[in-house]
């Protein structure tokens, strides 16, 4: 990941026998805009490299997150193996490395953020059957988890889409430099489906023994808090802007 080795967060929240200087922080996800066309970088910038502290801060208990827009035709040297963290809080912090294969899907809003006219209507089986819905009628009783599991809000690594609401309610992010709304860059999800939310699981991955294998559920082996997902969102006026993030 050539310089962004200077990187570096200090944890001292904790009694852990550090090392004289900073503890590295470690690379999460390399992503080319050539691979995923909704990411808005700055300038000649068509990459984004995302590190974070491997221990959850105080005061909201997450790993302190860094972006880096890099332009990849400057990236000319290869500094070798990066340092590593001497210390880690959880081994869900440090990512078994993959290669990613981005695809574009269609999700609609997570139930949260729909009125209470909508939720109603997902909740009315007749309205699934007027539509031409080819639903089993296992889920007649309860068509509204069929929407929640299978069409809202996607499960795995994302950017962009819908946030995936349920330690809180929708909660809205506000900028500190400019105020304006930010939007989401960045799911970083401790799995990517469970036996919930099995149509996401994408064709070629199907076959590949038991769905509910770590190693096929979740590749690179991420745990954030214990099993929720980290959200980054970004200010749409402008990258220079600090980011934020949110667990869910």
């Amino acid at each position: 990941m050539d310089d962004l080795y200077e990187a570096y967060e200090v944890y001292a929240g904790q009694d852990y026998e550090w090392d004289d200087g900073p503890n590295p922080m470690v690379p999460v996800a390399q992503l080319y805009v050539r691979d995923i066309p909704v990411l808005r970088p700055p300038g000649q910038a068509d990459l984004l490299q995302v590190l974070w502290c491997p221990f959850e801060h105080e005061p909201d208990y997450k790993p302190p997150t860094a972006l880096f827009w890099r332009s990849s035709a400057e990236v000319t040297g290869d500094l070798g193996a990066p340092p590593g963290p001497f210390a880690v809080e959880f081994d869900g912090y440090i990512p078994r490395p993959c290669v990613l294969a981005p695809e574009q899907i269609t999700e609609y809003p997570n139930p949260m953020d729909l009125n209470k006219e909508l939720q109603q209507q997902l909740r009315d089986w007749s309205n699934w059957q007027a539509a031409g819905s080819a639903l089993d009628s296992s889920w007649a009783p309860y068509p509204d988890s069929f929407y929640d599991s299978q069409l809202s809000v996607a499960p795995g690594w994302k950017v962009g889409g819908r946030p995936p609401w349920g330690l809180t309610d929708p909660i809205a992010c506000f900028c500190t430099a400019c105020g304006a709304k930010m939007a989401p860059l960045l799911t970083i999800a401790s799995n990517e489906w469970d036996s919930s939310n099995r149509g996401w699981v994408p064709y070629e991955d199907q076959a590949l023994g038991s769905l509910d294998d770590p190693c096929v559920a979740n590749p690179p082996k991420v745990q954030v808090s214990r099993g929720n997902h980290l959200q980054l969102y970004v200010c749409p006026e402008s990258p220079d802007h600090p980011h934020t993030s949110l667990i869910q």
